[in-house]
């Protein structure tokens, strides 16, 4: 009996996924400086206002708004200068009327003064200074909580603590900061045919493409992948590198063996392991049909085809929203783009069929979506040289020439 006698559509296979509930595997806490390219477990409220006192935004000098009305190149206000006020220490004047105090960029703003009058716009003449600009009320000052409001949610959990990120925490004081920890991810390759790139190679074989792209389409998606080689066609020692896999990672994903040849063994291994077992095992779509899902305890294990372009696909489409929730992240929503198909674009009867396309304008400047073809599924280069897919639906049997089209980008 072929163990793809019932196939699931791509909206069944995500929905088995998304009833996984998926989660990080924990959060532990680390210094900011360690903090980089993490994801924020915890949500991050400011114990203090930002900026902690009205500074000066400009070089110049701390006014009386009031006492600079009407000045103008010809008739300048004139200020005695009460004193100066330095950035990193609290003002030790207080600016009376008449008065102005000097004042650099980011120092506070003392006791009096309303507003800041730029450098430029003056002239200092011993303890006297020109105005020849008038101010108003809080010109050149950023107010105190302006930036953050103390209370206030700076970030919160999902967000991808970049160089922003980062700025953002030390603002408001934050050393160490809680982080989802990183799934490790078991990566595999299956088959006798199999052989590591880096080695002569030996007659009949090909080299592992799937492992060293799935491995680093692990590592985009902010995810520990963790490399187990290429494991034969036999049963147990197919069984027996699953097993490790399951108790060192977090999410174990293998391509090839997945199909109904003879040497295809992973459903069944897969079924073998634990409770609850196999989820599914074969997806209408093409490319990509033979996909298998099983479940282990808590642990996901992905099985993917053993063609390099039905892999990274399907990886795409089930595999990595699922590491994605594991890593906590934010859900991301796709980039698509507008385009015009550039020829007829055929679909496989009753799948749901994933079209690999090259994007470039036309003479009349239109976007246009090429198909990449390569004759075969497994051609590595169908996903080198395509900027994205189209997707057909089961319901359509084929999109024709020049009619619009989304494609939506790796």
């Amino acid at each position: 009996m072929s163990v793809f006698r019932k196939l699931l559509s791509l909206e069944e296979a995500r929905g088995v996924v998304d009833k996984l509930n998926l989660a990080p595997p924990g959060a532990e806490e680390t210094s900011l400086l360690k903090a980089h390219d993490r994801i924020l477990a915890e949500n991050v409220t400011s114990s203090l206002d930002i900026p902690p006192f009205d500074r000066s935004t400009v070089d110049g000098f701390a006014v009386k708004a009031a006492d600079t009305f009407g000045a103008e190149e010809k008739q300048p206000a004139r200020l005695r200068v009460c004193g100066v006020v330095n950035i990193g220490e609290l003002p030790k004047v207080n600016v009376l009327a008449g008065q102005a105090a000097e004042i650099v960029t980011g120092a506070p703003i003392p006791e009096g003064a309303d507003a800041v009058v730029m450098v430029e716009d003056t002239e200092r003449k011993g303890e006297e200074v020109c105005v020849f600009s008038a101010v108003t009320k809080g010109e050149n000052v950023m107010k105190k909580g302006a930036d953050i409001k103390e209370g206030e949610t700076v970030l919160k959990p999902g967000r991808v603590l970049r160089s922003r990120e980062i700025g953002a925490l030390a603002a408001v004081g934050v050393g160490n900061v809680k982080v989802w920890l990183v799934p490790k991810v078991a990566v595999l390759s299956t088959g006798g045919e199999v052989s590591e790139p880096g080695k002569p190679l030996p007659a009949g074989k090909i080299f592992d493409i799937n492992a060293y792209s799935l491995y680093t389409a692990v590592l985009e998606c902010g995810a520990s992948p963790v490399y187990l080689g290429v494991v034969p066609d036999d049963k147990a020692q197919l069984r027996e590198a699953l097993q490790s896999a399951l108790e060192i990672a977090d999410v174990v994903l293998t391509s090839g063996g997945v199909s109904v040849g003879p040497k295809d063994l992973m459903p069944q291994t897969l079924a073998s392991l634990g409770k609850p077992g196999l989820l599914f095992s074969g997806v209408a779509v093409k490319p990509g049909k033979p996909t298998t899902l099983a479940l282990v305890g808590r642990k996901p294990l992905f099985a993917l085809p053993g063609h390099p372009t039905s892999a990274l696909l399907m990886f795409h489409l089930l595999v990595r929203p699922a590491i994605w929730r594991m890593s906590g992240r934010d859900a991301v929503e796709a980039t698509r783009v507008r385009a015009v198909a550039l020829m007829r674009m055929f679909s496989a009867k009753g799948r749901r069929t994933f079209v690999m396309v090259k994007l470039r304008k036309d003479q009349a400047g239109r976007i246009v979506a090429a198909p990449v073809e390569t004759g075969a599924s497994g051609a590595i280069t169908t996903l080198a040289k395509a900027d994205g897919y189209v997707e057909i639906t089961e319901s359509v049997q084929f999109v024709d020439e020049n009619e619009e089209v989304e494609v939506e980008l790796f």
